[in-house]
């Protein structure tokens, strides 16, 4: 049986690949899109979006959750998949290979795999990651509640989440290297004006320092060379410093492959094409004066027409028939148009789950094969009646397959109240959630339910044979409900917990569990720990998790 040959393959699910594969689909293109860390990229980052065109504010998660939807409506998969290797980019048929080796072919490929936070490279910032210094305002914001904040930048980026900060922070201080916001006005006076926040102009981070936590920062003033030490207020026990100066793409593994900048940027033409016929790039990515959401989406538009004439032009030469069927966004239940507006939809009467998501929901449990029961392990506190009436209304979504279970906490259990995931024998699978799994990681609950009764996640047989193979272990991973990070790791540990009976995988919301937080200095999410080892900070592929967990044999 041949390999199967997309027409396009789009690698990056942020605004420019999801614009990309929407003009893609509409264009009736068979194409994949392939994503090594979150769908919606830097701007799910972002806590709100001001100048999105049409659109007053809007949470950036929010955004990218909704172009999302519109790129599945036109029929194009998205695949969590992180590109490692490009071959073959001058023939016909194009390679792409994930760290699993998995190999996709394509006649086109866009690149649009964005940037990273850049960092600035005081002594210290590394060591103090997930202890005090963040990158990230959304995941992170909330675990630095009531402490002194300071963000490091003078862009777009920093003044806005100075503004978000605020909110959680007992005072936010801008540190900003330039005489002034390089950001317009407008921007800039969502700092300036705010009470909870300072600016400091010519300042820089020379040096950060502690033990357990961040606890003390050396400022200095880089036009007079002025220092001054932050030291910690009475009472607290760490504070944090926020980055925002910037980002580098992430083309590490395209040098030498495609044409770069001196700055490592992706060189395009006008069609967004590189230095190769077929293989195009946009957002971030790629060389250009402005890095902005909207630039990003006609990047995207812009590189998926020329890909649709390029692929047209190649099957016209190789003789191959060119599908045409126009492919219209799949209706869901609840919309309606000017032809079918009777539609009545029920008012949804609960108190966690909104009628768009059970709608969203309801395909996929639809998928379902095999029972599995939610058991509530309640310690008789009011956070145990919140969890039993979640689960409770969420099985109600598929009672057939989706049972309840109340039973009061062994002693021996840490982490209360907890949900654990029975198997249709009644046997643990080792996928816990201490706390209630809402707000993002309501993802990760989904995916266990998946693939513990459903038919699961598709991953490598080779994968799945490491997996089978691993040693014993138990893995918590410390989340907030707002990290768009976090289901992606508890997922990953959740689907190993599934296949291997020796592991147990616990998304801890440690939002309610201060103590961990406290006995392991975290202050960023996801907090991975296997075995109570040291903890790993950030987005982990399946990959990386997998060779931690390896790695803790004898």
């Amino acid at each position: 049986m041949s390999e199967h040959i997309y027409d396009l393959i789009i690698v990056g699910a942020g605004p420019a690949g999801l614009t990309a594969g929407l003009y893609a689909g509409r264009a009736t293109l068979d194409t994949l899109i392939l994503e090594g860390n979150s769908v919606g990229g830097q701007v799910t980052t972002t806590s709100v979006v001001y100048n999105y065109p049409g659109v007053a504010e809007v949470d950036g998660t929010e955004l990218m959750n909704k172009m999302q939807k519109q790129v599945a409506d036109f029929g194009v998969e998205i695949k969590h998949a992180e590109v490692t290797k490009y071959d073959n980019l001058t023939a016909d048929v194009k390679t792409v290979t994930d760290t699993n080796g998995q190999q996709y072919l394509a006649r086109s490929i866009i690149i649009s795999g964005g940037a990273n936070p850049r960092k600035v490279g005081f002594p210290g910032e590394e060591k103090f990651r997930g202890r005090g210094v963040a990158y990230c305002s959304t995941c992170d914001g909330e675990l630095f509640t009531g402490l002194q904040i300071f963000v490091v930048g003078g862009g777009y980026a920093a003044a806005e989440e100075a503004d978000y900060l605020s909110r959680y922070g007992k005072h936010v201080t801008v540190l900003v290297r330039g005489d002034h916001f390089t950001c317009p006005p407008l921007i800039a006076s969502r700092a300036l004006d705010n009470p909870k926040v300072s600016v400091k102009y010519n300042t820089e981070v020379e040096s950060v320092s502690g033990d357990d936590y961040l606890t003390e920062a050396i400022l200095v003033n880089n036009k007079t060379g002025e220092k001054t030490t932050y030291h910690l207020n009475d009472g607290d026990q760490t504070f944090g410093v926020f980055i925002y100066i910037g980002t580098q793409p992430a083309t590490k593994n395209l040098e030498g492959v495609i044409k770069l900048n001196q700055q490592g940027y992706i060189i395009t033409d006008s069609q967004r094409q590189t230095n190769i016929p077929g293989v195009f790039a946009a957002g971030d990515i790629i060389e250009k004066s402005l890095r902005q959401i909207v630039t990003a989406t006609a990047d995207g538009a812009e590189a998926a027409t020329a890909a649709e004439k390029y692929i047209a032009d190649q099957k016209q030469r190789l003789g191959i028939p060119i599908h045409a069927e126009i492919k219209q966004p799949t209706k869901t239940v609840g919309q309606t148009s000017s032809l079918d507006n009777e539609e009545e939809v029920t008012p949804h009467a609960g108190n966690w789950l909104s009628a768009d998501i059970d709608q969203q929901l309801k395909p996929i449990l639809a998928r379902l094969t095999k029972t599995v029961t939610l058991q509530v392990l309640a310690n008789g506190t009011s956070l145990s009646d919140q969890l039993l009436g979640f689960v409770t209304e969420f099985a109600s979504l598929d009672e057939q397959h989706i049972k309840v279970e109340k039973q009061a906490a062994p002693q021996d259990v840490k982490y209360l109240p907890q949900l654990r995931l029975l198997d249709a024998n009644g046997n643990d699978t080792g996928l816990h959630y201490a706390g209630i799994p809402t707000g993002h990681e309501l993802n990760s609950l989904v995916l266990g339910i998946y693939n513990v009764a459903g038919p699961g996640q598709t991953i490598s047989p080779e994968m799945v044979e490491r997996i089978k193979a691993l040693p014993e272990a138990t893995i918590k991973i410390g989340v907030s409900l707002t990290c768009h990070f976090c289901p992606d790791v508890v997922a990953a540990c959740q689907r190993m917990a599934a296949l291997n009976p020796k592991i147990t995988a616990t998304m801890i919301d440690l939002q309610h569990f201060p103590e961990l937080r406290k006995t392991k200095n975290i202050m960023s999410v996801p907090a991975t720990m296997i075995n109570d080892g040291p903890v790993i900070f950030g987005s982990q592929t399946m990959d990386q998790l997998v060779t931690a967990v390896e790695n803790t044999r004898p």
